[in-house]
């Protein structure tokens, strides 16, 4: 992590920020908040928390691009959500009492903050509305994952790549050219993604690549042609 990156850090501007996903606010709940609130760098490839480890409290991703996994049958992984800024990771299991089921790694330098849980949870005992709100996300976040699931069991190897890219630009969009992906993952973090081997991953990248739906450069990948891309995957 550069010097520079770190100089650019601010936490009250972090926390600004970070308010922006707590609507309705009351004023002592927000200083309540901000005196049980800290930031910290992430420096890419680094893990911010481990499955088994218990919350300290509510965990926000402000930069970066963090993947959540777990440990599958013979040592791979399986990447189960891609967390991006700004937003929440590991409130499941903060809300359940629970332990993380799953664990988090920055794929680039990224900035966490935490709310520490006590006084979060105080915050919510008392405002109903914010409470319906993060219900709201993690009943979202339910229906998103029902679908992945679906995607990763009946979708063949091509359109489960598709469904991947596909997922990569509507979660992170495109650099300034309109076509480069923001997201830059490794060939085995996309295998990850898409629930099959590396080998597999680079296969129908590579066949992607020479039928003109996408264009590869190490880990940046650019979409050509999108609805190609969105054929492939529809079908599935």
């Amino acid at each position: 992590m550069s010097k520079k990156l770190q100089h650019q850090v601010d936490e009250d501007s972090v926390f600004e920020g970070v308010c922006g996903l707590f609507p309705n606010l009351k004023p002592e709940e927000r200083e309540k908040m901000r005196n049980n609130f800290s930031c910290m760098f992430v420096p890419k490839g680094k893990i911010i928390y481990r499955e088994g480890d218990t919350p300290p409290g509510l965990v926000c991703l402000s930069k970066g691009i963090v993947k959540l996994y777990k440990e599958g049958v013979g040592g791979r992984d399986q990447i189960v959500r891609m967390a991006k800024p700004v937003g929440f990771m590991g409130y499941r299991a903060l809300f359940a009492d629970e332990n993380y089921t799953a664990t988090a790694q920055a794929l680039e330098d990224s900035v966490v903050s935490i709310i520490e849980r006590n006084a979060l949870m105080e915050i919510l005992r008392n405002n109903a509305e914010l409470t319906l709100h993060i219900l709201k996300s993690v009943a979202s976040e339910l229906g998103f994952s029902t679908n992945r699931t679906v995607t990763l069991t009946q979708k063949h190897v091509r359109g489960r790549v598709a469904e991947s890219l596909i997922f990569l630009r509507d979660t992170y969009g495109f650099e300034d050219d309109g076509v480069t992906l923001k997201a830059y993952l490794s060939r085995e973090d996309m295998a990850n993604l898409s629930n099959m081997t590396t080998s597999n991953a680079i296969r129908t990248l590579s066949s992607f690549a020479e039928e003109g739906i996408i264009e590869l450069d190490g880990r940046r990948i650019k979409i050509l042609d999108q609805y190609k891309l969105e054929r492939v995957s529809n079908l599935g």
